[in-house]
């Protein structure tokens, strides 16, 4: 009897691995990982809200993730935290989206707001407390931290810090997104706020720096949506954005570009996501989150030089090559982000006030 018991077990094991073998899964990455891929059969999609090519390298997430999963597509948008958030609220009785992805302070908004689902992947226990929400609503994913690329081709003088930007040779140079609707917008405002000796418990002094910027006509637009395409094409002369998406430009977009962490001070930033509550295809979503936390998933990151938030998963050695040295970086803060959302709506309205004079 104890015999065939062996025999049968054998038997299932060899069975489950031809069975991930003809999936393209010779190893899996992650416990669980063929049988939650079959039950997204009659999904056919996974809908990743704010997840935009051009930021990080979500472009390499989704073409590895549709390689492994050939019976799902990814379909995406570029929203912004904010209007991340907005959107899921005004869908919430009819979700369209199976994924959220934000700037850390939105994730606890979008659970309050009840349009997230508790979802704990592999991996998640290796996050570090403060990024991630007990029960799964929201959990970060990677980081980077905030600086300055310029143009070479349109910038004669390399600024090297806030300060410099505040010069009259940069009229009608900078771009930056809005911080009323993007995760990074904020981040800029918590940057520069320790920049001038403020933090995420004051952002006032970060505003009043931006204010001065927008006053000195020095600022050529702030916008919504991500503006790699565009620095790429020589339309933009500085760019105040992730180091991730700088040394993307640099190195995969080719561009000849100058990347700098500000002397002044900047700040370090995590991203989360989220499944959606009540999603319409929530086992592709759950795939989704578990391939992009996953080992792998967080190497993809790491290639488009986005830093890694699970422990053990490092940047690739020809990829840290490239980056600014350790010392560069020793000026860049880690934010309450507690605080920093408690912090939020005081710092876009004093945004608005301040730069835009209440537009």
């Amino acid at each position: 009897m104890k015999k065939e018991i062996a025999i049968s077990s054998l038997t299932l094991i060899l069975l489950f691995g031809f069975f991930a073998i003809a999936h393209g899964f010779e190893k899996e990455l992650f416990p669980g990982e063929t049988e939650l891929y079959e039950k997204t059969k009659k999904e056919v999609m996974v809908v990743s809200y704010d997840t935009g090519p051009g930021w990080a390298n979500w472009v390499g997430e989704f073409g590895a993730f549709e390689k492994r999963y050939t019976d799902l597509t990814i379909v995406y948008n570029d929203l912004g935290s904010g209007v991340t958030v907005a959107r899921l609220e005004k869908e919430k009785a009819r979700p369209q989206a199976d994924t959220a992805y934000y700037s850390i302070p939105y994730g606890p908004i979008a659970k309050a707001k009840g349009v997230t689902e508790g979802f704990k992947p592999f991996n998640f226990d290796k996050l570090p407390s403060q990024l991630k929400d007990p029960d799964g609503h929201w959990f970060a994913i990677h980081a980077g931290t905030v600086a300055i690329c310029v143009n070479n081709k349109l910038v004669k003088n390399i600024p090297k810090g806030w300060n410099d930007l505040l010069k009259p040779e940069y009229k009608n140079h900078i771009v930056y997104l809005d911080p009323r609707t993007t995760g990074i917008g904020h981040a800029i405002v918590l940057a520069t706020a320790y920049a001038m000796g403020g933090n995420e418990s004051n952002p006032k002094p970060g505003v009043e720096y931006l204010a001065k910027l927008q006053k000195a006509g020095n600022v050529k637009r702030y916008e919504a949506t991500v503006e790699y395409a565009k620095f790429l094409k020589g339309e933009i002369p500085i760019w105040v954005t992730y180091d991730f998406n700088a040394y993307k430009a640099k190195y995969i977009g080719e561009a000849d570009c100058t990347v700098i962490i500000p002397k002044e001070g900047t700040i370090t930033a995590p991203y989360v996501i989220s499944l959606v509550k009540n999603a319409p295809h929530p086992n592709s979503g759950k795939l989704w989150l578990s391939f992009i936390l996953s080992d792998e998933g967080q190497k993809i990151f790491a290639e488009g030089f986005v830093r890694p938030v699970v422990t053990g998963v490092k940047l690739p050695p020809e990829v840290a090559a490239k980056f600014l040295p350790a010392d560069d970086y020793k000026v860049a803060h880690n934010v309450d982000w507690v605080m920093a959302g408690k912090t939020l709506d005081d710092a876009k309205k004093l945004w608005t006030d301040l730069v835009l004079g209440g537009k």
